[in-house]
């Protein structure tokens, strides 16, 4: 079997290692990849760019690529997996109509909406004066999203009205994220815990991964801007049996069974950021249509199936089926970025990385590789990421690997699975 895996961050890195752990697995390529994807056994980068569609159909021709996994969400936006369907090639990922439940923040609000799924009350604006009027109104604390892709940098949360008419100034009419922030979804301030709860779906059938929480606040204490996650640990604590079942129902079944009945059937990983309050109750807060990053690096590291085999499964119609088997340890990975993530940082930052072991892993982000030695190459670098027998366990275990990295630059929160704590 060859896989073909597109991205070049740690949900990619983590994603190629999976698969290329099993015999069945004869080669992994990554476009474009990292430096920790070349280093790995049985996978090679591929110099092609995630979004040129036309050069990626050829190469999995080329190759003879049995499944194409889609890491990242652009590609799936500009329709990627129409393009590959529409050339006979297999991929696992939503079409470009059902991709607009990440791609619209506006258009996933408006299906949750109609469909009766549990979200934050909403308004969608694209005059900037109407937007202030509606905060003020309002009152803080708000959010305020752009509605298009913002790179998981998009999510405001004003605690005051300047503060809020400040970033509807930055999205409306600075062009802070150009065509993303052209339209701004502003909702209700939720209170409660987050979790994510990401599923694989073949269209009607369900097949859901390890429950994990992320952390999105760049700092300790879930403080300082949004970032795209700076850790991440599995199982989730606050997804009870009880309320897992919830989710299921009222949340999953419902979107595939609607997405059906709507002309735009899903496949692929689907991720529902939740907010789960006090008392147990549910409201999504987003929809993503890929893996989670960085969610992706300890849920790979509990699954013990192969995860090639079961995106077959699913671009054939056959997850019911499909069984995904577990580690039952807990695994935590700690997210190290480049100071200065997520405005202004350096690159090009040599960087040493320690002896892993089999419970434990360094997944690659923003890395380059070059004679042999691997520098910084973005924002978010690497992912040091730990099983253990329970979170505080996998806390330590993943901290202690970072004390080997040799990188002077690097920012790291020093309190990821505080929660569960």
């Amino acid at each position: 079997m060859k896989v073909l895996v597109i991205g070049s961050g740690g949900r990619e890195h983590a994603i190629a290692w999976q698969c290329a752990k099993f015999s069945e697995v004869h080669h992994v390529f990554v476009a474009p990849g990292n430096a920790g994807c070349a280093l790995e056994n049985k996978v090679s980068n591929v110099e092609i760019d995630s979004k040129d569609i036309p050069a990626l159909i050829e190469f999995a021709k080329e190759k003879s690529i049995d499944i194409t996994i889609v890491g990242p969400e652009a590609p799936l936006v500009m329709g990627i997996v129409d393009d590959f369907q529409g050339q006979g090639l297999a991929i696992f990922g939503p079409t470009k109509l059902a991709a607009q439940l990440e791609g619209s923040k506006a258009f996933c609000k408006d299906f949750l909406y109609r469909n009766n799924i549990p979200t934050a009350f909403y308004k969608t604006f694209t005059e900037a004066e109407e937007a202030k009027l509606y905060v003020k109104e309002q009152g803080t604390p708000i959010v305020i999203k752009a509605d298009g892709l913002a790179a998981g940098k998009g999510v405001i949360i004003a605690n005051t009205i300047q503060e809020a008419v400040n970033t509807i100034d930055d999205m409306l009419e600075g062009n802070r994220f150009g065509d993303a922030g052209s339209r701004v979804v502003i909702e209700e301030f939720l209170v409660g815990e987050e979790a994510s709860f990401i599923v694989m779906v073949d269209g009607s059938n369900i097949l859901p991964m390890a429950t994990s929480q992320d952390h999105k606040a760049r700092d300790n204490d879930d403080k300082g801007p949004n970032t795209g996650g700076m850790g991440a640990y599995s199982p989730a604590a606050i997804v009870s049996p009880a309320i897992f079942d919830e989710v299921m129902d009222t949340v999953i079944k419902t979107t595939v069974d609607a997405m059906q009945s709507e002309g735009m059937p899903y496949t692929g990983f689907l991720y529902a950021g939740l907010m789960i309050d006090d008392k147990g109750k549910v409201k999504v807060l987003e929809y993503n249509c890929r893996f989670g990053d960085p969610e992706t690096q300890p849920i790979m590291m509990r699954l013990k199936s192969n995860l090639a085999k079961l995106c077959i499964s699913a671009t054939q119609g056959a997850l019911d089926s499909a069984k995904a088997e577990w580690d039952e340890r807990t695994c935590l990975g700690v997210v190290m970025a480049a100071n200065g993530y997520p405005e202004t940082y350096i690159k090009g930052e040599k960087i040493e990385i320690p002896d892993e072991s089999l419970d434990s892993k360094i997944f690659h982000a923003g890395t380059k590789l070059e004679k042999e030695n691997i520098y910084s190459n973005g924002g978010r670098v690497l992912c040091a990421t730990a099983l253990g027998t329970d979170i505080k366990d996998a806390q330590t275990q993943a901290y202690g690997l970072i004390e080997k990295v040799k990188w002077e630059g690097a920012y790291y929160r020093t309190d990821i699975g505080f929660k569960a704590l």
